[in-house]
C-alpha cells in the first residue's frame, strides 16, 4: 500500500519570506517620489513658474527619459535621491534673470499739437542790461576826461598858429599834432615822448622850435618850459662839466614841479649837431624807461640839421612822386644817419623837413615883409624870392637855402613913409 508523502512546508514559507522585503522597499520608493512630487510643486509655487514653463519642463522630462532609454542599452543609469535645496533654486533663478536682457521701451509721439514753451521775463536780463549801460558811461567819461587834458593844452589853437605861420611842412605839422594828441591825452606814460625834427637848413626847423615854446608858455607857466640853445647855453667846449651840471638842475627842478601841478613839462634842444657827447650822454639817462614817474612825463623835441644832405637827395630824387607815400623810407634814412652821430636818436619819432618851393619862400618875404610893417608888393616879393638859389627839376624851384636870409634881405629895405 502506497504510503502518500507528505508536502513540505519550509518551500511555502520561504516564497512568503522574500515577498515581503520587496514590497517594503516598493512602498518606500512610492513614497519618496510622492515626497519628490510634493517638494518640485512647493518649488514651483514658491518660484512662481508658469504654466508654459511647466509643460516645457515636463516636454523636457520626457525627451531626457527617452534619451535615458535609449542610452540605458549602453551604459548603466544610477538612480540619485538629491534634491536641490530652495536656496539654490532661487540663485539659479536670480541669474537666469540677470542673463536675461530687458528690451527698452519704445516712445512713440502722441498725435497731440506742438508748442513752444512759454518765454518767462529773466531778471538776469535786467541786469545784463543795466551792467552794460554803466560799462558804457564809465567809458564815455573817459573819453570826455581824455578830452578835457587835450583842451588844456589848446593843441587846436596850436595847429592853427603852425599852418598860418611854417610854409611848406604840412606833413611834419600833421605828425607834430598827432604825436602831441596821443602824448598830452592822459599824464601817466611809461615813457617819455622824444621828437626829432631833422632837414636841411632853412627849412622851418628853428621857427617851429620857438612857436611851440611860446604856445606852452602861454598855456602853461613859463616855468615848465625849458629852451636850450646849445651855442649860447654852453658856448665854452673847456666849461662842459658844469655846463652838465647847470643841464641836469634845471631838468629836475621843472620835472618837480611839473608833477606837482600834474603838467606835462616840455624840453627844447636846439642846435644838437653842435652839442657835446658827454651832454648827449646825460641828456640820453633821461630817455631810459627805468626811471620815477616824474621823469616818464616829459617831452623832448631834439632840433638839428643832421640828415638834411640826406633828406635833400632823397627829394629831389623823388620830385615825380607823392612824398606822402614814401616816408617810411625817407625815416630809415634819416635814422641811419642819426645812429652814426649818438645813439640818443634810437628811441626818437622823426619828423622830416622836407625843401620849401620858390612859392613858399615869397610867403616868408610877405610874411616878414608885414611883420616890419612894409607893403605887401607883390613885385617887390618877387623881387626878393628871385634873389635867392634854387635846384631848379622839371620846371620846379626848390630853394637851398629855404627862409634862412628872407629876413636879412628885408633888413636891408627902407620902409615906407
Amino acid at each position: 500500500m502506497d504510503v502518500m508523502e507528505p508536502i513540505s512546508e519550509p518551500s511555502g514559507s520561504g516564497h512568503k519570506m522574500s515577498l515581503v522585503p520587496s514590497l517594503r522597499a516598493a512602498i518606500r520608493i512610492r513614497r519618496k517620489i510622492r515626497n519628490m512630487k510634493k517638494s518640485r510643486l512647493q518649488l514651483d509655487l514658491s518660484g512662481k513658474r508658469s504654466a508654459d514653463g511647466i509643460k516645457s519642463s515636463l516636454v523636457r522630462r520626457q525627451f531626457s527619459t527617452d534619451s535615458r532609454c535609449v542610452t540605458s542599452f549602453e551604459s548603466p543609469m544610477f538612480f540619485n535621491f538629491d534634491t536641490p535645496t530652495l536656496e539654490q533654486v532661487a540663485l539659479s533663478s536670480i541669474k537666469r534673470k540677470k542673463k536675461r536682457k530687458k528690451s527698452r521701451p519704445v516712445l512713440y509721439p502722441g498725435n497731440s499739437k506742438k508748442y513752444l514753451p512759454t518765454e518767462h521775463k529773466s531778471k538776469a536780463k535786467r541786469c545784463l542790461i543795466l551792467f552794460i549801460g554803466i560799462v558804457c558811461f564809465q567809458i564815455l567819461n573817459a573819453i570826455e576826461n581824455l578830452d578835457d587834458n587835450v583842451l588844456k593844452y589848446e593843441l587846436d589853437g596850436l595847429e592853427k598858429t603852425m599852418q598860418r605861420e611854417v610854409f611848406g611842412q604840412k606833413v611834419a605839422i600833421d605828425k607834430l599834432m598827432d604825436l602831441f594828441k596821443d602824448y598830452l591825452a592822459t599824464h601817466w606814460h611809461n615813457k617819455p615822448l622824444v621828437i626829432s625834427m631833422n632837414g636841411p637848413s632853412g627849412v622851418g626847423k628853428s621857427h617851429m622850435g620857438r612857436i611851440l615854446a611860446k604856445h606852452f608858455r602861454s598855456v602853461m607857466e613859463s616855468d615848465f618850459v625849458l629852451q636850450y640853445y646849445v651855442m649860447h647855453n654852453c658856448p665854452n667846449r673847456s666849461d662842459i662839466a658844469s655846463c652838465e651840471a647847470e643841464l641836469t638842475t634845471m631838468i629836475s627842478d621843472t620835472v618837480t614841479r611839473a608833477e606837482i601841478e600834474e603838467k606835462i613839462p616840455i624840453f627844447i634842444f636846439d642846435e644838437m649837431e653842435l652839442m657835446p657827447r658827454s651832454l648827449l650822454d646825460m641828456l640820453h639817462g633821461y630817455f631810459k624807461l627805468n626811471q620815477s614817474n616824474e621823469y616818464l612825463n616829459a617831452i623832448y623835441i631834439l632840433i638839428s640839421n643832421i640828415g638834411g644832405n640826406e633828406v635833400t637827395k632823397f627829394f629831389l630824387q623823388n620830385v615825380s612822386s607823392d612824398i606822402l607815400n614814401v616816408p617810411q623810407e625817407l625815416h630809415s634814412i634819416i635814422q641811419s644817419s642819426l645812429r652814426k652821430h649818438h645813439s640818443i636818436w634810437d628811441v626818437a619819432e622823426i619828423v622830416p623837413f622836407i625843401l620849401l618851393e620858390k612859392s613858399h619862400i615869397a610867403d616868408c618875404f610877405l610874411d616878414e615883409l608885414l611883420r616890419e610893417g612894409f607893403y605887401p608888393d607883390n613885385n617887390n616879393i618877387e623881387n626878393l624870392a628871385g634873389q635867392l638859389k634854387y635846384y631848379t627839376i622839371r620846371d620846379k624851384q626848390y630853394s637851398i637855402t629855404g627862409c634862412k636870409h628872407v629876413v636879412a634881405k628885408v633888413n636891408l629895405l627902407q620902409p615906407y613913409t
